[in-house]
């Protein structure tokens, strides 16, 4: 699977994802694009778009995507480690389109 990293995702995360292809916002050359164009940008390459907005279901129409979303509850990396089991879990998940958002007691 390809999947793109936004910008407040970490970038370590991407070593517990070892057998899909990752690329963060940044690496792609992407950093300044807003949502709407990231999105759209997003689903001509990759399956799957990582992020922490909690605020992207209602900034964005996504009826219509095709682009999976999974939605991390915190852009801190220790916080995020202690859930990697479920956030592998979620990646080889979802499907096409789907929109997730993970929740876990921070």
């Amino acid at each position: 699977m390809r999947i793109l990293f936004d910008q407040g995702t970490p970038a370590p995360l991407r070593r517990a994802l070892p057998s899909h292809t990752v690329v963060t916002a940044f690496e792609q050359g992407w950093s300044n694009l807003a949502n709407g164009t990231l999105l759209i940008a997003a689903e001509e390459v990759f399956d799957l778009f990582i992020t922490t907005d909690q605020n992207l279901m209602s900034q964005q129409d996504m009826s219509s995507r095709s682009l999976a979303i999974l939605v991390l509850p915190t852009t801190s990396w220790p916080k995020i480690q202690m859930h990697l089991p479920e956030i592998e879990a979620a990646v080889e998940d979802i499907q096409q389109g789907e929109y997730r958002v993970l929740r876990w007691n921070l």
